[in-house]
C-alpha cells in the first residue's frame, strides 16, 4: 500500500530535528510552492539552508526532495479530478460574492509572488534567448493552455519571429508533429500530467534534438532531463479550481524580454503591421508600440 505524504510526516515527525520539523511545517504549508521551486528557493522562503532542505525530505523516507514532488503530485492527481477542485473552490468561497473576488485575487498574487522567487534571472535570460535565436518557434498547449499558445504565437509574429502553434488533440495531433523542422524551439505549456500528445511531442523533440523550454507546476521533477529549460509556474492553489495568472504574466514579460533584446527588429515589424492595418481600415490605425 502506498503511503501519502501526510503518513510520512505523522510516523516521522517526533523523530526529527527542530530544524527538519519547521521544513516539514513549511511544505505543509506551501505544497504548491514546494511542487516547483528549487531547494534554494524553498530555502531562502523557509529561512533554512538548501541542505536542510534536502535533509527534512529524506527524513521523511524520501530519495531526494524530486521524489517528494513526484509523490504531492501524484496525490494531487490521482485525489482532486477537475470536479474536485471546483467543490473544494466553493466550500471555501461560500455564497459571498466578495470572498469570491478577494480569495481570487489573493491567488493570483500568490501565485505572481511565487513566479518572482520561483524563477532566477539566469533562467530567464536563457528562455529570453532560446526564443530569439531559434529559426522558428512552436509552441504546445491543448485545453485551457492552448488559448495561450495562440496568444504566444500572434505576438511572437507581431515581433517578426516565425512561429507556429500545436494545439491540435488525438489523431490530428500527428499534423502538428509533422510540423516540426531542424532548428525548432518548441515551448512546451504543460501541466499535471503526462497525456499522450504531450509523451509523443517529448518522444519527438529528443529525436529530432530539437531545443525545448517547459513551462509547468507539477511535472517539473518528472521531465526536466527530457527539456533543455524548465520555468515552474504554479496554477494557483493546487487543491482548487486551477488559475493562469502566473502563466500569462510569464509569457507576458518574456513577451518584454525578446523586444528589450531586439527593439528595433520589433518596432520596425510593428510599423509594418500599423501600415498594413492603415489599408485595410481606408485610414491611419496606429498600433501602440511600448518604447517609441
Amino acid at each position: 500500500m502506498t503511503i501519502t505524504f501526510d503518513e510520512r510526516v505523522a510516523d516521522r515527525f517526533e523523530r526529527m530535528s527542530p530544524a527538519e520539523q519547521r521544513v516539514i511545517r513549511f511544505f505543509q504549508e506551501n505544497r504548491e510552492e514546494v511542487l516547483i521551486a528549487s531547494a534554494a528557493a524553498l530555502a531562502a522562503r523557509a529561512k533554512t539552508s538548501d541542505a536542510t532542505i534536502v535533509r527534512a525530505a529524506k527524513a521523511l523516507g524520501f530519495a531526494g526532495l524530486d521524489d517528494l514532488r513526484r509523490t504531492l503530485a501524484g496525490e494531487l492527481r490521482s485525489l482532486l479530478t477537475p470536479a474536485g477542485r471546483l467543490t473544494r473552490t466553493l466550500n471555501e468561497v461560500g455564497p459571498s460574492l466578495s470572498n469570491a473576488f478577494e480569495m481570487t485575487l489573493e491567488i493570483h498574487l500568490r501565485s505572481l509572488e511565487s513566479l518572482r522567487r520561483t524563477i532566477t534571472a539566469d533562467q530567464f535570460e536563457r528562455a529570453v534567448n532560446s526564443i530569439t535565436k531559434a529559426r522558428r518557434v512552436l509552441v504546445f498547449g491543448l485545453g485551457p493552455s492552448s488559448a495561450m499558445a495562440a496568444y504566444l504565437v500572434i505576438q511572437l509574429g507581431r515581433f517578426d519571429l516565425d512561429a507556429r502553434s500545436l494545439t491540435n488533440t488525438g489523431l490530428l495531433f500527428a499534423d502538428d508533429l509533422r510540423k516540426l523542422r531542424e532548428g525548432d524551439l518548441v515551448v512546451v505549456l504543460a501541466y499535471g500530467r503526462v497525456y499522450a500528445e504531450l509523451a509523443v511531442l517529448l518522444e519527438e523533440i529528443q529525436r529530432r534534438r530539437l531545443a525545448s523550454l517547459l513551462l509547468t507546476d507539477t511535472l517539473a521533477a518528472r521531465l526536466r532531463r527530457r527539456v533543455d529549460l524548465v520555468l515552474p509556474v504554479a496554477r494557483g492553489r493546487a487543491d482548487l479550481l486551477s488559475m493562469h495568472t502566473a502563466t500569462l504574466g510569464l509569457i507576458e514579460a518574456l513577451l518584454v524580454g525578446i523586444v528589450a533584446t531586439r527593439p528595433r527588429r520589433t518596432l520596425a515589424s510593428l510599423k509594418k503591421l500599423n501600415q498594413l492595418r492603415e489599408r485595410l481600415a481606408g485610414k491611419g490605425a496606429d498600433l501602440p508600440m511600448s518604447g517609441s
